[in-house]
């Protein structure tokens, strides 16, 4: 009886081990799923493959535009030209499906002095929307900001949608960065993260 009392408990400790390893990689690995849904991780040597460029060239214009990887981060390069009535350069991404908890993101960023847009594309019930978000850079050094969805603005070629929707998540297909600040001159906006994140 005494030894059949020891074999239960042995056979009941192993049992809860066993239950604390398997609590412990379920939540190991939803902690990695969830990282990788919500970070862009720019240091990465293959992540500017994801990148596609839309310049003003599509309109007329003349401005360059390309995403590549420098061996440290992505680089966001390229020169405006006003000919043409062009002035306007961007990059953009899929995303994967977001979650309706996410409502920031935080951006961290090496400028060239100039003013650029972080601007995500949504796609409801038919309709394409895009939302923009200025932000300012100061050239050489590094900057960490973060940006709320509902301080978004809709745009539509350039101009401020009225009556349109909040930005939501959910509703989030692309992320992309566009520059049109009129001075026709070389730029490049080194990219070090994009961080969805859930904010009070």
């Amino acid at each position: 009886m005494k030894l059949f009392s020891i074999y239960r408990y042995d056979l009941f400790k192993h049992f809860l081990l066993l239950l604390a390893l398997n609590v412990t990689c379920i939540i190991f690995s939803k902690d990695t799923l969830a990282s990788r849904l919500i970070m862009i991780d720019f240091t990465q040597p293959n992540e500017h493959q994801y990148w596609t460029a839309v310049n003003d060239n599509v309109m007329g214009g003349i401005s360059t535009g390309q995403f590549t990887y420098d061996g440290s981060v992505s680089q966001f390069t390229g020169e405006l030209s006003l000919d043409n009535n062009g002035g306007f350069s961007s990059v953009n991404r899929s995303v994967s499906p977001l979650t309706n908890n996410i409502n920031a993101v935080n951006l961290s960023y090496i400028g060239d002095g100039r003013t650029y847009q972080l601007r995500f594309s949504t796609w409801k019930d038919g309709y394409r929307i895009n939302y923009k978000h200025e932000f300012e850079t100061i050239k050489g050094q590094k900057q960490s900001k973060t940006f709320y969805f509902k301080e978004f603005k809709a745009v539509f070629r350039g101009r401020l949608l009225s009556g349109a929707p909040e930005l939501d998540a959910q509703d989030i297909k692309q992320v992309g960065f566009l520059i049109a600040d009129k001075q026709p001159l070389p730029f490049t906006l080194n990219l070090i993260h994009i961080q969805f994140e859930t904010s009070q």
